[in-house]
């Protein structure tokens, strides 16, 4: 069974291996500070997905009003799903999850983006009901 709660600073460690498995290295260090100071905001949630008391998975949301939306928007910043957990349902529980977060706290709109070398994400997302509708552009500071 697929169990979600809201992630916890001293899931940092292993926070970080999953993200390590996308190619993100940050230190436990400071996705602890990071996971702290999520747990106090407003306008994001963390969630964690354990399967036989084991974290197999996390989706990270933000959510913010858009000045041309009716309501907030949600973004799906990070979805990570352990490599031998996927293909389990884990990626669609914590979406559904998220999404529940995120209409909890107003929001009208689920958005993400992902890169473009992920056609497994990118397949994945379609069929649980996402649509391309715009092109992603950035540039550093």
């Amino acid at each position: 069974m697929i169990a979600i709660r809201p992630a916890a600073p001293g899931d940092a460690p292993t926070v970080e291996a999953l993200l390590a498995q996308l190619g993100y290295r940050m230190p436990a260090s400071e996705l602890h500070r990071r996971l702290r100071a999520s747990s106090a905001s407003e306008t994001d949630a963390v969630l964690v997905a354990t399967m036989d008391g084991r974290m197999v998975g996390l989706i990270a949301l933000h959510w913010a009003t858009m000045l041309h939306q009716p309501a907030p928007t949600a973004r799906i910043a990070t979805l990570v799903v352990a490599d031998d957990a996927r293909g389990r349902g884990v990626g669609r529980t914590l979406v559904e999850a998220g999404a529940e977060a995120a209409r909890r706290a107003g929001c009208a709109i689920l958005e993400l983006t992902t890169a473009l070398h992920r056609a497994d994400a990118v397949a994945f997302y379609e069929a649980i009901g996402f649509t391309a509708s715009s092109t992603r552009l950035h540039r550093a500071l």
